[in-house]
């Protein structure tokens, strides 16, 4: 798969990870759908900056949790920008520090309804305009899980963490299924990264807190992660499939 003018969708890219993919897309020849459920104003930021240094980008809002937004997100991205070869299924809630024992049953919904269901029914689509089974040239899947699915996360969000064990399982099931159909599907688990999540819920301090449990000693960032979500997406990765890819610092 070549990567000049192929219509990539990143869920979840007004800001963090997200925003990072979708802007390293762009620069390495992606035409990029930017969605966003919040951040309108740094979406089409992102937007606009890809478009500026000669790249090809829309923004989408769409709430992955939703599944007709889901739908229309697939088609406005393909009817504005081309045929959908790529896919980076980052759209994720925290859900907010808990303990299971005081994790409500609407909390654990939502972050269910956006971190697994919304990525599968994005698959779902793509995979529906990818397959050659269904008139398709192929394409690829990456997945952004976290190393938090091998870790557990207790006494933090283990709610969150068996959202991206279950993207893990995912991940390997649907690689499997769609490998004979031109579409490689891989996963992305970033461990500690420097963006505004843990900020946001409520620890700033929290990867200066962590830092002495990374063996190399610092967090990482966003771009890091983007690098290897391009990779994955990339000719270079043609050999890879199923794969779930650590970019922890060795934590």
């Amino acid at each position: 798969m070549q990567l000049s003018h192929n219509t990539l969708i990143v869920t979840g890219a007004s800001r963090g990870i997200g925003a990072a993919i979708a802007t390293l897309a762009g620069e390495r020849g992606f035409s990029i759908a930017v969605n966003f459920s919040t951040g309108e104003s740094e979406a089409r930021a992102i937007v606009e900056k890809i478009i500026s240094a000669g790249g090809s980008a829309c923004a989408i809002h769409a709430d992955v949790s939703r599944e007709q937004d889901i739908v229309r997100l697939f088609e406005t991205a393909e009817r504005d920008l081309g045929p959908i070869k790529a896919l980076v299924n980052n759209a994720a809630i925290t859900g907010g520090f808990s303990r299971v024992d005081s994790v409500s049953a609407k909390t654990l919904t939502h972050v269910m309804a956006v971190n697994v269901a919304g990525a599968f029914l994005c698959a779902r689509e793509a995979v529906r305009r990818m397959s050659t089974l269904r008139g398709g040239t192929g394409g690829a899947i990456v997945n952004i899980s976290s190393r938090a699915a091998r870790t557990g996360s207790a006494g933090e969000w283990v709610h969150y963490a068996a959202s991206k064990g279950a993207i893990d399982s995912f991940t390997i099931g649907l690689a499997r299924e769609v490998a004979t159909e031109g579409i490689r599907v891989n996963a992305v688990a970033p461990g500690l990264i420097e963006t505004g999540l843990h900020a946001a819920n409520g620890a700033p301090d929290r990867l200066d807190r962590l830092a002495a449990t990374i063996p190399m000693q610092r967090p990482g960032t966003p771009l890091e992660v983007a690098e290897a979500a391009l990779w994955l997406l990339s000719p270079a990765a043609s050999y890879t499939t199923g794969a779930i890819l650590e970019v922890g610092g060795g934590r």
